[in-house]
């Protein structure tokens, strides 16, 4: 795995024997490239869920933003996640290890973009979104973002905007939630 842009472009994220699946740097790099048109990076705050091998975070702290928050529930993600972090001089991200859904209902913090990359099997998948909108910690200019598998379909759900595909990986935005 490594970081496919900003200041650490090409650093690599060694993770051994981790459960998590990381996003693909295909889908990442799409991601990016259209994130790149919602604001300036360095201004931003940051949520990641799911924080996994703690990919996505590096991405955005690579890019400049204020702060990322990473939040993942699994001790030897969370380690992972801190000791790279202090590898790549990156106070600007903060991890949390704690369930997302307990997160979120305790969270008073407000982000610019919520990525969520969760198990693609995690029961209450569906129910992500209107979570995220009923906790008010997206900013009312700002973006969720969740990956998921083909199986779901969030066009119906409150916030929806569009959704992208890159391979086998998909994700759903939402807006004005």
């Amino acid at each position: 795995m490594r970081i496919i842009g900003g200041e650490l472009k090409g650093r690599e994220i060694h993770a051994p024997h981790l459960s998590a699946r990381p996003t693909t740097d295909f889908a990442k790099e799409g991601l990016f490239n259209i994130l790149a048109h919602t604001g300036v990076f360095e201004e931003m705050r940051v949520l990641d869920l799911f924080g996994g091998s703690g990919s996505i975070s590096f991405e955005f702290a690579s890019r400049g933003c204020h702060s990322v928050t990473c939040v993942e529930m699994n001790p030897v993600h969370t380690s992972l996640i801190k000791r790279t972090a202090q590898q790549f001089k990156l106070d600007t991200i903060r991890v949390v290890r704690c369930n997302v859904f307990d997160f979120i209902s305790v969270c008073t913090q407000t982000y610019d973009i919520i990525f969520a990359d969760p198990p693609y099997d995690l029961q209450r998948l569906e129910k992500l979104p209107e979570k995220i909108c009923t906790a008010r910690i997206l900013r009312p200019d700002g973006v969720f973002i969740l990956e998921h598998s083909a199986s779901f379909d969030f066009s119906k759900s409150q916030g929806f905007r569009r959704s992208v595909k890159y391979g086998n990986v998909h994700f759903s935005f939402f807006r004005n939630c």
